[in-house]
């Protein structure tokens, strides 16, 4: 019996201790959650009874470089729905499918899907948020939004770039700074009961949204817009498949314009423009190459494709430019030199024209360049070799993308230097057996014109902070002494001569001093008939302040760039400089007067 006592007190013993210990731990856990767990289980009941939804930012305007807005942005609304506060679904579904134009399938099952928020509609006109509002519908939410609107609509399309339904930047400059033109979404926060019905009575709070800064740009919208009528011109009267300009500052690499045609509407990016299907094809493919059956993304994509920067091309004679530059720097020629053009070159197994079929006979390097004489630059290429040619092929930047500050540039497409035999080298004096994009051959050629300097082509020119107004200027690199000053002088002059009185005389504008270059470049296979018609010019030639090219894809009937690409710089010429302020520096005179 004393044994079963002892057994008992043992027992209670034990459980008094557990319960002890048990009030111990709970004493502790309650301390915990008192002391330091508190602010954390606050945080979630607020949680569940705090709705927070989103407000965006509106995103950061782009202006050209005299303060006109070519990216804004429009007041719309977006609209969803809570389920927990439908009171009445079928009133919600009919009013949100016919005021927004929806099909009523879609919308019923967004309504009656349980779910703390559906998204019903993005990008509503103002005006019919506004008359949804009206009717009042419990659980039917209304938020201020903003869509990107395009003021110019086509106007730079395809630099300029568009976003998507979220504001985010998809191609060109909206997706290059998209980090600095976001900026950063707003928060309201509601708070609801534990169905999830917003309480009556209680102030929602809100967290603004900080503005996206604004980038201001080196486009000139004036100078766009010339160029742009030009190219379309050009293209309708050529029956081309397309045309681009480029129209830069040689000195800082500010780009003015950059013009694809066909461009599109920027406030309609889906909708595919007539012709574009011609477009599918890359610019150097056959016709077996080119794909028999297209998607609608294929087509969007060439739509959207920046031929100036994202396509490689064969330059022809603007590249004679570069080769006459490393030779003068090599010192393998002078502008008196003699040469013999018979009206071909034998390289190897290899007879290679000249434009001129029966020769241009005895004539100096001057009048080689100014007639745009094949044999003359085979034999000046043959001097400086394959050696000397990349070097300068690589210091004018050829070897390397240009550092544009836009998405997907291309890079050149060359033969390694040990490839490069006799044939190779010849055709490459001309511009053939190579390829570049025209912004690689623009940058190159304005190194040549400005003293020596290597430049970054860019659009964007300063950021600015739209709260505080404070602006940051853009850099961009450059390369110094890439060749002599002497060089460009001596190239500035022959390249004046070629308008003077040599191939370019169609972009001669009285009063200016022009300098340039043509080319008419045969796309593969060379059986095709097919060109691209190019003009490279700079004003004034003896102290370039504008440099622009031209490009005509596959122009119908003339395709010589001398005959249909210089007369269209003239024309850009004529309503450009008037315009900025660029005065004539001389009365007419025998220039351009020579007939060929």
């Amino acid at each position: 019996m004393q044994r079963i006592k002892s057994f008992q007190r043992q027992k209670l013993l034990v459980i008094g201790g557990l319960f002890i210990l048990i009030g111990i731990g709970l004493s502790a856990r309650l301390g915990y959650l008192m002391l330091w767990g508190g602010e954390y289980y606050r945080e979630r009941a607020k949680d569940l009874h705090e709705r927070q939804r989103a407000v965006k930012a509106p995103r950061g305007l782009i202006y050209d470089r005299n303060g006109t807005v070519i990216a804004g942005n429009k007041a719309v609304c977006s609209i969803s729905v809570i389920h927990s506060q439908i009171k009445e679904p079928e009133k919600v579904i009919m009013a949100l499918s016919s005021t927004l134009g929806l099909d009523q399938d879609k919308v019923r099952k967004k309504v009656e899907k349980v779910s703390i928020r559906e998204k019903i509609k993005s990008n509503v006109d103002k005006k019919i948020a506004d008359s949804l509002r009206a009717m009042e519908l419990d659980g039917v939410m209304i938020d201020e939004d903003y869509k990107r609107y395009y003021p110019y609509q086509e106007l730079a399309s395809k630099v300029i770039g568009f976003t998507g339904a979220d504001n985010q930047g998809i191609i060109g400059l909206e997706v290059q700074y998209d980090d600095e033109l976001m900026g950063e979404p707003g928060t309201i926060n509601t708070v609801t009961d534990a169905r999830g019905v917003e309480l009556e009575g209680i102030a929602e709070t809100r967290t603004e949204a900080i503005p996206g800064k604004n980038l201001y740009t080196t486009i000139d919208v004036n100078i766009q817009m010339y160029a742009q009528q030009i190219a379309q011109k050009a293209m309708e009267q050529k029956q081309a498949k397309g045309v681009s300009i480029i129209v830069m500052n040689p000195n800082n690499g500010e780009l003015y314009a950059m013009v694809n045609v066909p461009e599109y509407n920027l406030n309609d990016p889906f909708t595919i423009v007539d012709g574009i299907e011609e477009h599918i094809k890359p610019i150097h493919a056959t016709d077996e190459e080119t794909p028999q059956t297209v998607s609608k993304q294929d087509l969007l994509n060439a739509m959207w494709r920046n031929f100036c920067i994202n396509d490689t091309y064969e330059p022809g004679s603007t590249f004679k430019i570069v080769t006459a530059t490393a030779a003068l720097e090599e010192q393998k020629v002078t502008v008196n030199d003699t040469f013999s053009c018979p009206g071909f070159r034998i390289v190897e197994d290899r007879k290679i024209r000249c434009h001129k079929v029966t020769g241009h006979g005895q004539e100096t390097f001057r009048q080689g360049i100014m007639n745009s004489c094949n044999p003359v630059f085979m034999d000046v290429a043959a001097r400086v070799g394959v050696d000397g040619m990349y070097t300068y092929y690589e210091r004018l930047g050829l070897f390397k993308r240009t550092g544009v500050d836009l998405p997907g540039e291309a890079n050149s497409i060359m033969h390694k230097a040990e490839d490069v035999g006799p044939v190779e080298l010849a055709t490459m004096a001309f511009g053939q057996s190579f390829q570049i994009t025209p912004l690689q051959l623009l940058t190159a050629a304005s190194a040549v014109v400005n003293g020596g300097t290597l430049v970054t082509p860019h659009f964007g020119m300063k950021i600015e902070d739209s709260n505080t107004g404070t602006c940051t200027k853009l850099q961009f690199s450059k390369q110094e002494h890439v060749i002599r000053k002497e060089t460009s002088d001596t190239m500035r002059e022959l390249l004046e001569d070629v308008i003077a009185e040599g191939s370019g005389k169609n972009a001669y504008l009285e009063g200016y001093r022009i300098g340039g270059k043509t080319a008419t470049s045969e796309k593969l296979p060379r059986s095709s008939n097919r060109y691209i018609s190019s003009f490279m010019g700079f004003v004034p030639a003896n102290n370039p302040q504008m440099i622009a090219l031209i490009m005509i894809d596959e122009p119908q009937g003339v395709y010589y760039g001398g005959t249909i690409a210089a007369p269209l710089i003239k024309e850009l010429y004529e309503m450009v400089l008037p315009y900025v302020g660029m005065k004539p520096t001389y009365q007419a005179t025998t220039q351009g007067e020579s007939p060929e």
